[in-house]
């Protein structure tokens, strides 16, 4: 029997108590402590869950093997900083840091002390992202929507960091090119930053995203759209499904298009396009996908294996993050000096 890793919480906010949760019924992990600056919640949250609670992380130190960190982003550093020097791997929930400095100074701090560092970009995890990522498909276009009503939380950064961030980090994975020019534009409604904004982003590769994000609409919208030279995918984020429209699935659709004339092709005018082509609907687990981001956490750390999102993907999508907030600010906005 493989005897389970000893591991922690910091921080048991929203995020935070999932984390709690997952590891108390995970089997091969064993909840030794939770720490959190309000006392009297961490030992409630302790008591239901059956372990101890800290006011500091320093008695996890010795004690754990791994911990997770779900505290305000602008204090991943002080926190992360004296588990990565004592050796324990630490899972930062997203964005890995507040800026790109002190992103590159946290995977600079875990590569000195060889210390497994992996980010919380739980939508990798998701089963529609997964289902995308086994068809192999090479972008050339990516459209993404994330909206949602205004929940008064993360009111002190801007949606780009809160929400697009999700998206930013799906994208750069999917495409694996660099970042060579960034356009967006943002607009401070209640907060006094971004509430709602959009980025297109062209890569080295050609490949385009377009990105929008928005935490002031009346509806929860999250989606992902994907188009290749070998196939169209839709996937709903919300409602974890998603289609695939294969080129070679239509290779006879195609050939009758092109061995036509536009004269022609008018005939079908009142043909339906959807009943001529073949879609698929995507494969989906049911997987909770911030289980399978703690098992593969805990796995890297028993096998060796590299993080399923590390601290270089991270650092890459604070970074890309961190542009499109200033090409939000240099947007031009013509007549408002009036």
């Amino acid at each position: 029997m493989i005897e389970p890793i000893r591991v922690g919480v910091v921080g048991t906010g929203r995020m935070g108590r999932h984390h709690v949760r997952i590891y108390h019924e995970l089997p091969e992990s064993e909840l030794v402590g939770i720490v959190d600056s309000n006392p009297d919640k961490a030992a409630g949250l302790a008591a239901e869950y059956k372990t101890q609670a800290f006011a500091s992380v320093e008695p996890l130190i010795g004690k754990v093997q791994a911990v997770s960190i779900a505290v305000p982003t602008t204090e991943h550093m002080a926190v992360a900083a004296p588990l990565i020097e004592a050796g324990i791997a630490v899972l930062i929930e997203k964005p890995l840091a507040p800026d790109s400095a002190t992103a590159r100074s946290l995977l600079d701090l875990a590569r000195k002390h060889n210390t497994l560092l992996q980010v919380g970009h739980t939508e990798r995890f998701n089963p529609v992202v997964r289902a995308v990522q086994k068809m192999g498909v090479r972008p050339r276009f990516i459209e993404t929507h994330r909206i949602s009503p205004f929940t008064f939380r993360s009111a002190d950064i801007s949606v780009v960091m809160d929400m697009m961030i999700h998206d930013i980090d799906i994208v750069l994975h999917l495409v694996r090119a660099r970042p060579s020019r960034v356009e967006s534009v943002g607009v401070s409604v209640l907060a006094h930053c971004e509430d709602i904004a959009n980025a297109r982003v062209i890569f080295e590769d050609g490949c385009v995203a377009n990105m929008t994000a928005s935490r002031l609409a009346l509806k929860t919208e999250r989606k992902l759209r994907v188009f290749s030279d070998q196939a169209y995918l839709s996937l709903d984020y919300q409602k974890k499904s998603g289609i695939a429209i294969k080129k070679d699935a239509n290779l006879d659709l195609l050939k009758l298009a092109r061995e036509k004339h536009a004269k022609d092709l008018s005939q079908l005018a009142g043909v339906d396009w959807g009943s001529l082509v073949k879609v698929e609907p995507l494969i989906i687990d049911d997987v909770e996908p911030l289980r399978a981001e703690l098992q593969s956490f805990l796995n890297s750390l028993r096998t060796g294996e590299p993080p399923a999102v590390s601290a270089e993907d991270g650092a890459a999508a604070v970074e890309l993050a961190e542009q499109i907030e200033t090409a939000c600010k240099q947007h031009c906005w013509s007549g408002l000096e009036a």
